[in-house]
């Protein structure tokens, strides 16, 4: 089954930065297109960022545009995603998905995972 284990979730100030990664397994990482989705708290999942199965292609949603970049590291069937310039309203448990309309509409099932908590506060 799919698997997917987030981390690299921390408590970080204001305009700070973080990584967080996705370690893949349970199905072929490599020709998987694959998203980062977040869930602040009290909210619905909340799309972030894609990228093709090569990495080819990237997309984000406009509250990553110019801060958050998505990469992934197909030998080692790991995705990531590089957070900069941190909001509060960043603030949120990130999980990793393979890329699907689903996900595009932040609709959860169980192979996302545990996700990892992102906390953005001075």
């Amino acid at each position: 089954e799919v698997q997917l284990v987030e981390s690299g979730g921390d408590l970080v100030q204001p305009g700070g930065s973080l990584r967080l990664s996705c370690a893949a397994s349970g199905f072929t990482f490599s020709t998987a297109a694959m998203s980062w989705v977040r869930q602040a708290p009290g909210k619905g999942p909340e799309w972030v960022s894609a990228i093709s199965s090569g990495g080819e292609w990237k997309t984000y949603a406009d509250l990553a545009k110019g801060r958050f970049t998505i990469s992934r590291d197909n030998a080692k069937n790991t995705l990531y995603l590089q957070m900069t310039f941190l909001r509060p309203e960043d603030t949120a448990v990130y999980y990793c998905a393979k890329d699907s309309p689903k996900v595009r509409q932040g609709v959860k099932d169980d192979s996302w995972g545990q996700g990892t908590q992102v906390t953005v506060s001075s």
